[in-house]
């Protein structure tokens, strides 16, 4: 296993929903410490510079994945639970879980009332999360509490990263956003020297509200801004191509419009340009009801030039998700071959509309 895959295994096994991304973010650090500069913002966003002067460019990804939260513990021991980010009720049902104590993990199953003692009725309708519950194997309150369970623990998918049959394709949780987070570091890692301030970052609180963004926008004052996040793949039944077009295997994207942002015309077409110069594959998609920490970024002070790059991903918010490995390593080739070429006069020919 190469370096930078077992940077991506580090990242997406680590446990942190939105709100508890202390474990992703002691990962961050350990791989980034040798490139920069530290510093966190007081949410927990962590942010590394690599160089001492010029233009400030942002690097973004988010180290915060869906999860969720305990609320309650019935008399009989089972946990009820918040979400944290957006879950769709049809994924969630006999998945297994780990809840995160004081005294390690807890290994649960989320229940639901079996479909055999419903009404006819109550089959045809989607089951909801709020009447879903979690099974840790306790008979009783005291009992759930003796394991070290309390109201306020996080709670997570338990699915181990896999490479699949086919090595290249990675399945695994938190793709959304920890191969951001991964690519990010890449990128300052491949980066030997530049004349500008290089800024990777581990934004905190996207998925409950693009919250890290913002923080950390304001520390930094970036002069152009790189979101690396997922785009949702279009390559599976039932997908039109009007809903998304990126392929696994295709090269990253790039998204053209998404519910949140307009990305900068003049920086869209110098990554477009350099894909091209460099005969990198790139996809190119738009995403209407998709929102991303660009939104914060970009209306930051006087307006930041700022453009989504990520690569597409199967199955985001559930508790599998699938990624292409040369899709992770045309994104870092891509980005690498940009930053290089935002010397100061490009940068501020991007801010002079």
């Amino acid at each position: 296993m190469d370096d930078t895959l077992k940077m991506l295994r580090e990242l997406t096994e680590a446990p942190g929903p939105s709100g508890f991304e202390e474990p992703v973010r002691q990962i961050m650090r350990r791989y980034l410490e040798p490139i920069g500069e530290i510093s966190t913002d007081n949410l927990g966003g962590v942010i590394c510079r690599k160089g001492e002067s010029g233009p400030r460019i942002m690097l973004a990804g988010h180290m915060d994945e869906i999860g969720f939260m305990v609320t309650r513990i019935t008399a009989e021991g089972f946990l009820k639970f918040q979400p944290l980010g957006g879950w769709w009720d049809q994924a969630l049902a006999a998945q297994r879980v780990e809840v995160y104590t004081r005294q390690g993990p807890i290994i649960g199953v989320i229940g639901s009332k079996p479909p055999h003692v419903m009404t006819a009725e109550e089959r045809q309708k989607v089951y909801e999360k709020k009447d879903m519950f979690i099974d840790i194997g306790a008979s009783s309150r005291e009992e759930a509490e003796s394991f070290g369970i309390r109201p306020g623990n996080p709670i997570v998918p338990f699915s181990p990263f896999t490479a699949m049959h086919n090595p290249k394709l990675l399945m695994a949780k938190a793709w959304d956003d920890r191969f951001g987070c991964a690519l990010a570091i890449e990128v300052l890692r491949q980066i030997r020297s530049h004349p500008n301030l290089l800024y990777a970052v581990g934004n905190a609180q996207e998925e409950v509200g693009l919250r890290g963004a913002t923080t950390t926008t304001h520390m930094i004052a970036p002069d152009v801004g790189f979101v690396l996040e997922t785009s949702i793949a279009g390559d599976t039944p039932g997908i039109e191509p009007d809903e998304a077009r990126g392929k696994l295997g295709h090269g990253p994207v790039i998204l053209l419009y998404d519910g949140s942002m307009i990305p900068h015309t003049g920086l869209r077409d110098l990554v477009i340009g350099v894909a091209e110069t460099e005969h990198i594959p790139l996809q190119l998609d738009s995403l209407a009801t998709y929102g991303t920490d660009g939104a914060r970024i970009q209306v930051f002070g006087a307006g930041v030039p700022t453009i989504v790059v990520g690569v597409p991903v199967r199955y985001i918010h559930s508790h599998a998700a699938i990624m292409h490995r040369d899709d992770f390593d045309n994104a870092a080739r891509l980005l690498v071959a940009v930053v290089k070429r935002l010397d100061a006069e490009t940068v501020q020919g991007l801010r002079e509309l």
